[in-house]
């Protein structure tokens, strides 16, 4: 065999053997369910949450579910977009910016009962702040950039009472997650804050926010939020078993109460893209995307 047959024989021998591995790879992709979430609260309280879940959609979709964390929301979107996770737990503001990285192929799968009439809550410390408009001149915090309860439905509704955070607030901050938004505003940090309704009945619950010092000064009109949502090449079967998980959580079964209570769900109900027109319109409003 010559210099060269022998040159092309490991050169093919080396794509089939990437080839190969390409194929395991893809195979190993198929049979494991990656997940993953916006990064509203911590590290350790999104595990905690995910646990049981994870442990039931195994169970109920008969694969191995992985979650993925991520350490910001524009990294759940890129990673939805490029197929390096399979299924996501989105607001509302995520899954319109999923939706438009992935040219409507997104599919929401379900929601929360109390997702269609969700809110956020502004809070302060401080008395002399009892409206939007006692704001101007103060220091404000929103949570991420691309929330939908934590950012951009506040902004929405601020906007509506003719306040304008960059123009009328002395400082604007983004704090990246609601508990530490209301841990900003605990401290000190700034004058007041907005965060999801849910989270703030969840660090009330705990006890982790003293309702003496911080407490809830306005509350937003309801909004659709939070979903499941799966890229839209992941195979339809599946969807279909995810969807069909979700929906059977039953609360009067008490370990699916348990998982329930930790989602801070009453149950699960299908949701549908339509129902993130209004927030496409407030983002679209609001500058937030083109």
């Amino acid at each position: 065999m010559t210099h060269f047959a022998s040159r092309r024989a490991l050169m093919r021998a080396l794509a089939a053997g990437a080839a190969g591995l390409c194929l395991s790879f893809s195979a190993f992709a198929a049979d494991v369910l990656r997940v993953s979430a916006i990064p509203d609260e911590s590290p350790t309280e999104l595990q905690r949450k995910f646990q049981p879940l994870g442990e039931y959609l195994e169970a109920r979709l008969g694969m191995p579910v992985k979650f993925v964390p991520v350490t910001d929301y524009a990294a759940v979107v890129e990673a939805l977009g490029a197929g390096k996770v399979d299924l996501a737990w989105l607001g509302g503001f995520t899954y319109v910016q999923a939706k438009l990285r992935t040219d409507g192929k997104a599919v929401p799968l379900v929601q929360r009962e109390q997702d269609a009439v969700f809110t956020s809550k502004f809070i302060t410390a401080s008395d002399d702040i009892k409206t939007y408009a006692d704001l101007k001149g103060k220091t404000f915090a929103f949570g991420s950039p691309s929330s939908t309860s934590g950012h951009l439905m506040p902004r929405h509704f601020l906007a509506e009472a003719g306040v304008v955070p960059e123009d009328d607030f002395a400082n604007v901050a983004f704090s990246g997650a609601h508990d530490a938004t209301a841990a900003f505003v605990a401290a000190g940090k700034v004058d007041a804050g907005a965060l999801n309704a849910s989270v703030w009945d969840k660090l009330v619950q705990q006890g982790k926010v003293d309702t003496s010092k911080v407490h809830v000064f306005q509350t937003t009109p309801a909004y659709f939020d939070y979903n499941w949502t799966v890229r839209g090449d992941l195979d339809p079967a599946v969807q279909e078993k995810i969807k069909a998980a979700f929906l059977a959580l039953d609360p009067a079964n008490p370990e699916h109460k348990a998982i329930l209570d930790l989602q801070r769900a009453s149950r699960f109900i299908p949701t549908q893209s339509s129902n993130y027109d209004g927030i496409e319109s407030a983002a679209r409003a609001a500058g937030l995307i083109r």
